[in-house]
């Protein structure tokens, strides 16, 4: 595993390990970005897969924006989201599940203005990412 990979992989473990334990008192803001926690199915091994996510909201309903940082490649949690839309999100101690889904037409044009609002280095990532970048909504599941 090349060095950025891991070191980015174990930063992410250790900022969910906080999230969890701290009820999202620590890790639940960073940089003045509110972050939750999703916890997917992996598409391969079906073992539960948690990544620490910005997000918006829309209304009540959690955002989040698959840009996998501007790579060419679509981010693991939502390749897994694909294989398996039902997830579990964490937004501080409130841990609900939910069901995912990509925003399409109108609805994603106008989550993604929102997106670049509150993060404006989204339109720089989908300048180098060369893939339309997925604007995944966490509906509650009923």
């Amino acid at each position: 595993m090349p060095m950025n990979r891991l070191l980015m992989n174990t930063m992410s473990r250790v900022h969910t390990f906080w999230y969890r334990m701290s009820g999202g008192a620590i890790g639940g803001n960073l940089a003045g970005r509110k972050m939750l926690l999703l916890t997917t199915t992996g598409r391969k091994s079906g073992k539960p897969r948690t990544v620490a996510l910005q997000y918006l909201l829309d209304g009540d309903t959690p955002v989040v924006i698959a840009s996998n940082g501007g790579n060419t490649t679509h981010p693991a949690w939502w390749l897994n989201l694909e294989a398996h839309p039902q997830a579990e999100v964490q937004v501080r101690g409130d841990v609900k599940q939910v069901v995912a889904a990509a925003a399409q037409g109108a609805e994603r044009d106008r989550l993604w203005k929102a997106a670049v609002d509150m993060y404006a280095g989204y339109e720089d990532y989908k300048k180098t990412a060369n893939r339309e970048i997925p604007v995944v909504v966490l509906k509650p599941q009923e």
